[in-house]
């Protein structure tokens, strides 16, 4: 089993992919390889996997499994295995209202806790993005965050807002070291760090809502939407590879259902 694993691990180290999905690849396999022991590695036992699964995981966390395990069966084991996709469910993501951003980020004393709240609303980015900046990737004559190797190992850019230019330049000339949000101990800062300083924020603003830092990225792009920026943009901005996940933010606005006129009203 143990040689499995290397086997895997090698194989996804030559295709270049992230050591963050290199971590959930091997995950998902050493967990699928600890249900199989003593059982045959075919088919009818990845399916029994993936109906013990079902019972108490989300679809899509299964639908992630199942692509990871055909992967390994196919590229390590030397089988190809033909399983459908579970059906998944259509949930709406939680999104703040720009009021409730505003409290959010008001109730914020410590100014790199609010200068990371404040990015990744203002930019949209993903919590693993924040956590990686570096003073180098920050361009403020052009206004603009050199986002690097983000999710799909893929560049982007994304523009400094304008209200917080200033206080950002002046953050990023502390400190010796070019990361430039550090923990206590002189590190980068953890997901859990961030996701803690928002439950605090959240609580200390009254607000109801459960949410996340990626709660904040689908805000942005929310209220971007209802601003009138063209889909295609945000789909730029997000640094999504396919329109298609874009789209989602199309059912989340609610705007866009308030503007809609009955046609009661015309009688």
């Amino acid at each position: 089993m143990e040689n499995y694993i290397l086997e895997l691990e090698k194989e996804l180290k030559l295709r270049n992919f992230s050591k963050k999905t290199i971590k959930s690849y091997i995950f998902v396999v050493n967990q699928f390889l600890k249900y199989s022991e003593g059982k045959e590695l075919n088919e009818e036992t990845v399916k029994s996997y993936i109906l013990k699964n079902l019972e108490n995981h989300d679809p899509s966390t299964v639908a992630h499994s199942i692509s990871v395990i055909s992967f390994f069966f196919e590229k390590i084991i030397g089988r190809k295995i033909d399983l459908p996709r579970p059906k998944r469910n259509n949930k709406i993501p939680e999104v703040l209202t720009i009021e409730e951003v505003g409290r959010l980020i008001g109730a914020i004393d410590n100014i790199k806790h609010k200068l990371i709240i404040q990015l990744l609303y203002g930019c949209g980015l993903r919590v693993s993005e924040a956590i990686n900046l570096k003073k180098s990737d920050l361009n403020f004559d052009e206004r603009l965050i050199h986002i690097r190797l983000a999710k799909g190992r893929k560049d982007r850019f994304v523009k400094i807002p304008d209200s917080i230019k200033e206080e950002l330049e002046n953050y990023s000339k502390f400190g010796e070291k070019d990361v430039l949000f550090l923990s206590q101990r002189g590190g980068k800062l953890s997901t859990a760090t961030i996701q803690k300083i928002i439950k605090n924020s959240s609580k200390k603003a009254g607000i109801k809502k459960i949410i996340s830092p990626h709660t904040l990225r689908h805000s942005f792009a929310t209220h971007l939407l209802e601003s009138g920026i063209d889909l295609k943009i945000i789909q730029k901005l997000l640094g999504h590879s396919d329109i298609k996940t874009t789209q989602i933010y199309l059912h989340i606005s609610n705007q866009l259902i308030k503007n809609v006129k009955s046609p009661l009203d015309d009688l």
